[in-house]
């Protein structure tokens, strides 16, 4: 939070001769609505202040108003003003870091992910792709993911949970060990010296290779994945390949000291490598088979690997999923604010793993519940007069109650009075230019809300 709020009033200040410091209350009030926003979809975001009778919504703006929640947004800022210039004048030279814009709020996004949480024996990586329409080289285009164009994250993730215990976004610079971007990316995402060994890692075709798999398993880390028949170190004999009339669930299978590599002949052929498991359990899977011209439901035998891998690799696809339903995510042109809510969203969906594994008797507690307690809380710090626990009215006493005007004093024009300093009613939120001089509170005083009385009449009961 203090990293946020010195490069927004840094950026702000820059930006605006007349800029007036954002507060730590203001930006927690600001965070609340943002999250509010991916609860409450609208179609633009000045929706959420309208006061059309379709829309209406009293929240939002009994929080922050519109104009400070917009110049907030406009402000948002990730990196110190200094360091952002300094590394834009390097731009075309090996000094410059294409993330610098993120920086450091990233690393301390994940430090925290590793620092709450300690994963179960089996984890996964694979990449996410996070949306976005704005114009950066960082933009990639991933064919078979749901998100196709956007920023790509290399993920680490507890399988069991969904948990994102470690991330880095890729910069698009080459390999650095000279063994490609899938080996790279699985040992920067294997922090050891946090994380520890005896772990069961699971990965797609893309990281899957022999020599990942030798130096993990000299680490005392298990490993299991899909495999590309093509690629480098994978044994090339006949005698692992099928025949045209092997049945559906035929298996073959080759060991080379701690890799074992087994095909499996499914509707298509399932190449897979593995230093932690046998070829075979016992187990089974049924699958439609036509036996003399019927089909049938017949039980074929299922190799470990197999049935382990579709256990535990998706990992980072239920933390993706956990995030995609609230996403607090929403548009803007400006690449480093897309990360910032991403950023949001992994803060908010680790510390629901986190609370839910504290409360384990209490299933039925949801994310959304989750996210609704989190803004409220956020949303009574930013703005106390939000708050649940509204503070008692003075108590009854020989004081002679005022009505005044809060432009009183002030120098504006006759025909401006009504409308100068008018602030959120104690009561009801809404705006009011009046309120009780003797209690210093803004209340209503007109036909349709008459909250002065209500505050009065509260004072003598």
């Amino acid at each position: 939070m203090s990293t946020l709020l010195a490069n927004i009033n840094d950026h702000g200040a820059e930006q605006n001769q007349n800029w007036t410091d954002v507060t730590l209350p203001d930006l927690y009030a600001f965070l609340a609505i943002v999250i509010y926003m991916g609860i409450v979809k609208l179609p633009e975001l000045v929706d959420y202040w309208r006061k059309h009778n379709i829309f209406n919504l009293i929240f939002p703006a009994s929080v922050i108003s519109r104009n400070k929640f917009q110049l907030i947004c406009r402000s948002l800022h990730l990196c110190p003003l200094k360091e952002d210039i300094q590394n834009q004048a390097a731009k075309g030279t090996p000094a410059y870091d294409r993330l610098k814009k993120i920086k450091p709020l990233y690393q301390q996004i994940v430090e925290a992910c590793k620092e709450h949480y300690h994963p179960g024996q089996n984890i996964s990586i694979d990449e996410r792709m996070v949306a976005s329409k704005a114009r950066h080289g960082l933009k990639q285009y991933i064919k078979n993911k749901p998100t196709k164009w956007g920023y790509k994250l290399f993920v680490l993730a507890d399988s069991a949970t969904g948990y994102t215990w470690n991330f880095f976004v890729d910069d698009g610079k080459a390999s650095r060990s000279g063994k490609g971007l899938s080996y790279d990316s699985v040992m920067s995402l294997m922090d050891l010296e946090k994380l520890g060994t005896g772990y069961h890692l699971y990965v797609d075709n893309f990281y899957t290779s022999p020599d990942l798999f030798k130096d993990l398993a000299a680490q005392n880390i298990g490993a299991c994945g899909t495999m590309r028949v093509n690629r480098v170190g994978y044994p090339k004999t006949t005698t692992n390949d099928f025949g045209r009339k092997d049945p559906r669930g035929s298996v073959r299978w080759i060991r080379h000291k701690e890799l074992l590599f087994i095909k499996w002949k499914d509707t298509r052929e399932v190449v897979m490598c593995s230093t932690i498991h046998t070829v075979m359990s016992g187990d089974t899977a049924p699958r439609r088979m036509k036996e003399q011209g019927m089909w049938k439901v017949v039980d074929v035998p299922l190799p470990a690997p197999v049935k382990a891998y579709n256990s535990h690799m998706g990992g980072v696809d239920l933390s993706d999923a956990l995030i995609g339903y609230y996403s607090v995510l929403h548009k803007t042109k400006k690449w480093y604010r897309t990360f910032f809510y991403h950023f949001l969203d992994i803060a908010i969906i680790n510390a629901f793993i986190m609370y839910r594994s504290q409360q384990q008797q209490d299933t039925r507690y949801t994310q959304r519940d989750f996210r609704e307690a989190l803004l409220q809380e956020l949303s009574d710090i930013g703005s106390p007069s939000t708050s649940t626990n509204h503070p008692p009215p003075p108590g009854p006493g020989t004081t002679t109650h005022k009505l005044i005007y809060f432009s009183e004093g002030q120098n504006v024009p006759k025909e401006q009075a009504a409308s100068a300093g008018r602030r959120l009613c104690k009561l009801c939120h809404k705006k009011t230019p009046v309120g009780c001089e003797s209690c210093d509170v803004p209340l209503c005083f007109v036909p349709t809300r008459n909250c002065y009385r209500e505050w009065h009449d509260q004072m003598e009961l």
